[in-house]
């Protein structure tokens, strides 16, 4: 992949982060893992996937748990392995759809972390995530109805984040680029001359 943050840009959010991870909310298919790959590899962090983590944990995928032992079992083992994740120091951390929801969640997160909610609107979420039948959430008749009324009741506690972004219909390399501009802004990190033009040779490429 080509390399969309100039290496000075990239270290000076990495200094400025220290030990804490960033952690990606928003809802299913908003882009967490997609751009939280990129994103990692762009700041040279490791990346980690809470949900994938879960189902390492359980030996189940997320939605055999749903099935065999019901929602709450999941949120619960969901909050333990978060947990344990934020004590792994800088790191990208994709964290499931409605983990942030989680009350004890949010505050480990605001605690340990710097979060970022990757905003995407209903019709591109649900485009993403219909073909997919790993969704357990929408295995209901009206999969857009469902997924339309998780946003209304998720999107306020998503805006709870530090940092909200926009997760578009472009390339992944143009979210990465937009949240490492919102994360120096957060920082107070002033860009030289340098790491500016080595940005926008990246951006050309």
């Amino acid at each position: 992949m080509t390399r969309t943050v100039a290496p000075a840009r990239a270290r000076r959010i990495v200094d400025a982060l220290g030990d804490r991870p960033l952690v990606l909310v928003g809802i299913m298919g908003c882009g967490k893992s997609s751009v939280g790959r990129r994103l990692a590899q762009a700041l040279e962090l490791p990346f980690v996937d809470a949900d994938t983590e879960i189902e390492i944990a359980a030996n189940l995928t997320i939605k055999e748990i749903f099935a065999q032992h019901g929602e709450p079992y999941f949120r619960a083992g969901e909050q333990r392995v978060i947990a344990r994740l934020l004590k792994n120091g800088a790191q990208i951390l994709a964290t499931g759809g409605g983990a942030y929801m989680n009350a004890e969640t949010r505050a480990a997160v605001g605690e340990a972390a710097l979060s970022i909610w990757l905003k995407a609107e209903l019709d591109i979420v649900f485009d993403r995530v219909r073909r997919k039948p790993t969704r357990p959430l929408l295995e209901n008749p009206d999969p857009k109805g469902a997924l339309a009324a998780l946003l209304a009741e998720r999107e306020p506690v998503y805006a709870e984040a530090d940092l909200m972004v926009l997760s578009r219909d472009v390339p992944h390399e143009q979210v990465v680029l937009d949240i490492v501009e919102a994360l120096e802004a957060h920082l107070g990190i002033v860009l030289d001359a340098d790491a500016d033009s080595d940005s926008e040779l990246a951006r050309s490429r």
